[in-house]
């Protein structure tokens, strides 16, 4: 499903009534938010997950029988967490365990919002797919404009950093990526592709000529940057 239909689906782990009465409510009040139970321990809410697939836990650092942050620590596959609690001395545990925000009681919606606007609200198969795929493969799927560019690694010749996005060229054409030079790196295999400068990745069998300052491909001189002119000229000597 699409990320804005996917709703995420949630607990709220509570043992006073009032306070999950209002969890209830702005939970309501929240359109990718959908409320799947309310339990009033950690027993009862551990059964509830076995049986559930939840997204997001509202948790009470203070129930009965288990404290919060103990329930936590016996979860294998954790959701994501948002705690509540009466007190502030928790918080910093509360950061040490992992989770999303923790929420002072009396929660004020605004509040509220700003802890579950800070919710990762993709699919695990939305985040696959944004991960890098396979480094060697003989291709990668960059987002260009909305859609997925299929880009054969063979056709290209040197990537440029524009800042926060990178210009890749081809043999053909060149396109713009919303990624930074660096986290290129880490898709062009080092074998076949070198960084040359803080700006500029090249692929090595590409390369036509060279000296200790540029290297030149497809008629085109591309510098290269001092500190890494030590690590190029043991490559190519």
């Amino acid at each position: 499903a699409p990320m804005a239909d996917r709703k995420i689906k949630c607990l709220i782990v509570e043992d006073e009534p009032i306070a999950a009465e209002v969890l209830r409510d702005y939970i309501a009040d929240v359109g990718f938010l959908e409320l799947k139970g309310v339990c009033k321990d950690a027993i009862y809410a551990l059964e509830f997950l076995e049986s559930q697939e939840i997204d997001l836990i509202f948790l009470d650092i203070h129930l009965p029988k288990i404290k919060g942050l103990d329930f936590l620590k016996t979860l294998n596959k954790r959701p994501q967490v948002i705690l509540t609690t009466a007190y502030h001395q928790y918080a910093v545990d509360a950061f040490d365990e992992g989770v999303v925000d923790y929420l002072l009681k009396p929660i004020e919606f605004s509040r509220f919002l700003k802890a579950v606007n800070k919710l990762n609200r993709k699919s695990p198969v939305d985040q696959e797919d944004e991960s890098l795929s396979n480094p060697t493969g003989e291709y990668h799927f960059f987002t260009v404009d909305k859609k997925k560019r299929k880009v054969f690694f063979d056709d290209v010749l040197y990537i440029e950093s524009l800042k926060d996005y990178s210009r890749i060229h081809t043999k053909d054409d060149s396109i713009v990526v919303r990624s930074q030079i660096g986290s290129l790196e880490s898709i062009f295999d080092p074998e076949r592709f070198i960084r040359v400068h803080r700006s500029f990745i090249v692929a090595r069998d590409k390369v036509e000529a060279y000296s200790s300052s540029t290297v030149e491909l497809a008629g085109i001189s591309i510098p290269i940057g001092r500190t890494y002119r030590a690590k190029l000229l043991n490559v190519w000597e």
